[in-house]
């Protein structure tokens, strides 16, 4: 192990320009999956025939597939039928449709639990069904549903690291990268890729806490 050598700073600046493309794949992926997941969730909820049967079907195959297989198939599959998406957008595109059918269920389990009396005051007040769905249901299942999203989205933080099969620089492909440059530096790049995914999850996973404390 040469901790001296893999911290030199030209070793830790690589290590830290991937480690800023995982965070922006994961931002923007944090983004996209909360809008897709909101449509989705809120679609099925609303239970219109053909839309949320159609929805419900789509959310569990992506759901039942391997985060690794979408990524794969975005990055390497569809490149080969000519459509052709950089890396960085093949990985946000991948985890966006996945994560986007995670936190689906989790809005959908949200609306449900939202206690029939308050709708009906609101429908008894002179709402439509949308203006209740969307001034009443939602903003009232969105503070629900705050801690498991933020789990989830924890939880895709981590998955960027599948970005790896595609090539894409992120933290892992760089660690990847500066081990095979040197044996000795595998085990103080791992350590200091450790800390990097532990800080900004840490970080997320106290938020989570205190919306869940506020639930209680």
């Amino acid at each position: 192990m040469d901790f001296i050598g893999a911290y030199s700073w030209p070793n830790l600046r690589y290590l830290l320009q991937g480690f800023w493309i995982t965070v922006q794949v994961a931002g923007l992926s944090i983004v996209f999956s909360f809008i897709i997941g909101t449509v989705l969730g809120t679609v099925r909820y609303t239970k219109t025939p053909f839309l949320s049967r159609t929805t419900a079907i789509f959310v569990d195959i992506i759901r039942n597939l391997p985060l690794l297989l979408i990524i794969f198939f975005i990055g390497m599959v569809l490149p080969q039928t000519g459509i052709r998406i950089p890396t960085f957008w093949a990985a946000v595109v991948g985890l966006s449709i996945f994560e986007g059918a995670m936190i689906a269920e989790i809005i959908r389990s949200g609306l449900v639990s939202v206690d029939k009396g308050q709708i009906e005051a609101a429908r008894a007040s002179g709402l439509s069904y949308m203006q209740t769905l969307r001034h009443v249901i939602l903003p009232l299942a969105l503070r629900r549903m705050s801690p498991p999203m933020v789990s989830q989205f924890i939880s895709l933080i981590k998955d960027t690291s599948l970005g790896v099969i595609i090539s894409l620089p992120e933290l892992m492909r760089n660690v990847q990268i500066l081990s095979g440059s040197s044996y000795a530096y595998v085990i103080p790049a791992l350590v200091f890729a450790s800390l990097l995914y532990f800080t900004l999850n840490y970080l997320l996973s106290i938020i989570a806490k205190r919306l869940e404390a506020r639930q209680i």
